[in-house]
C-alpha cells in the first residue's frame, strides 16, 4: 500500500488528547519494563499475523482451497475494512507513540495511528472464522474460538507492546472493526444473494461503481479500490464462465492435502509474477525504467501503475488462478450459477 507523509494532528488543537496520549505513553512504557529479546520476536511474529503479509496469503488459501464463497465474502469484508481503516487514519491523523516519546519505538508504520489496522482487520477476519466454527463438534468449535479470540488479543498486544499503537487506536480499530461485521452481518445474505441472481453485466457494473467510489473519496492510493474491483469483478467471471469449487471432486475423488498444496503453491507463484513483475515494469520509484522521465520517483502515472497491479492480482486470485487449476486437472467445476 502506499506510505503516506505523516502530518500529525497537533495535540494542543484538542486538549484532552494530551491527557489521553501520556496515559498511553505510560501504559506502554510500563509494558515495555518487560522487554526481552525473546519476548520481542515472539510478538514481532504475532505482529506480523495482523498484517497483509499474513491476511492475504490466508484469505488466498480459504479462497483456493477451503471454501471459495466464504473466501470471496471474507476477502471482499477484509478489503472493505482495510479501505475504511485507511479513510479514518487519513481523516484523523493521530500519531504514533513513538511520534511523541521516540524512546518507546520497537518497529515503525508508515501511516497514521488511530484507529489500529492491526485490531480492525483482525476482528474482521476472525470473527466470521469463529462463526463459521458453528458447525463442527462441541470440543472443536470451542478450541477455534479460545484459539482466534487469544490470537486477537495478542495481536492487539503486540502493537501496544512495539509502541507502535496508543490504547485508544486499539479500542477505535475494535468499534469500527465491530461496526463493519455488525452491517456484514445485516446484509450479507440478502446482498449475497441479490449479487449471484444478477447477470455477470450487472454484477460487473455495481463492483466497477463501488470501487470507483471508493477511489474517489481516497484517490491518495489507489491499491484497495483496484484489490476491491479485480477480486470482484474476476468472481463474477468465474461463477458466470468457469464454476470453481474449493472441495470440487478431482477424477472422483476429494482432493487431498498433496493436490491442495500444490493448488496453493501455483496460485501464490502466479500472484508473486503479477505483483513483482509488474511492480518492475509499471511506474514508480522501483521500476527497471525509472531512469525514463515520468516513468520514475514522482511519476504522475505512479498511482495508475498501482492500480493496473493490484486490480489484476485480485483478477488473478479469484478468476485466474482457478482457471488454471481447472485446465491443468487439479480442481474440480462447480455448479452454474
Amino acid at each position: 500500500m502506499n506510505s503516506e507523509i505523516i502530518q500529525i494532528m497537533p495535540a494542543e488543537n484538542l486538549p484532552f488528547l494530551t491527557s489521553v496520549y501520556l496515559w498511553g505513553l505510560n501504559l506502554i512504557e510500563a509494558i515495555q519494563t518487560a522487554a526481552n529479546p525473546f519476548l520481542t520476536v515472539f510478538l514481532k511474529i504475532i505482529t506480523t499475523i495482523g498484517s497483509e503479509a499474513f491476511v492475504i496469503p490466508f484469505l488466498l488459501l480459504v479462497y483456493w482451497c477451503i471454501d471459495e464463497k466464504r473466501g470471496f465474502r471474507l476477502g471482499m469484508l477484509i478489503i472493505f475494512s482495510a479501505w475504511t481503516n485507511t479513510i479514518f487514519k487519513h481523516l484523523f491523523k493521530q500519531p504514533r507513540p513513538y511520534n511523541l516519546d521516540p524512546s518507546v519505538g520497537m518497529a515503525l508504520e508508515s501511516s497514521y495511528g488511530f484507529p489500529s489496522g492491526h485490531a480492525q482487520n483482525s476482528l474482521c477476519l476472525w470473527v466470521p472464522i469463529m462463526s463459521w466454527a458453528g458447525s463442527r463438534k462441541k470440543e472443536s468449535r470451542l478450541a477455534i474460538w479460545i484459539s482466534a479470540i487469544i490470537l486477537m488479543l495478542l495481536i492487539a498486544f503486540s502493537r501496544l507492546y512495539l509502541g507502535v499503537h496508543f490504547p485508544t487506536d486499539i479500542l477505535g480499530g475494535w468499534i469500527i472493526g465491530g461496526i463493519i461485521l455488525t452491517a456484514f452481518y445485516m446484509a450479507s445474505p440478502w446482498l449475497g444473494a441479490w449479487f449471484i441472481m444478477r447477470g455477470k453485466r450487472t454484477q460487473m457494473i455495481c463492483t466497477a461503481a463501488i470501487a470507483l467510489i471508493m477511489n474517489g473519496l481516497y484517490p491518495m492510493d489507489t491499491s484497495l479500490p483496484a484489490l476491491f474491483l479485480g477480486f470482484g469483478a474476476g468472481y463474477s467471471l468465474m461463477i458466470n464462465s468457469f464454476p470453481f469449487t474449493a472441495q470440487g471432486l478431482v477424477k472422483g475423488k476429494k482432493p487431498g492435502i498433496f493436490l491442495l498444496t500444490a493448488r496453493y503453491i501455483l496460485g501464490l507463484s502466479g500472484a508473486a509474477v503479477i505483483y513483482l513483475g509488474l511492480r518492475l515494469i509499471l511506474p514508480g520509484e522501483n521500476s527497471l525504467f525509472a531512469s525514463i522521465s515520468f516513468w520514475g520517483l514522482g511519476s504522475p502515472y505512479t498511482e495508475l501503475g498501482r492500480f493496473i497491479r493490484y486490480c489484476l492480482l485480485g483478477l488473478w486470485a479469484s478468476a485466474g488462478a482457478p482457471k488454471v487449476f481447472l485446465n491443468l486437472g487439479i480442481a474440480g467445476p462447480g455448479k452454474e450459477s
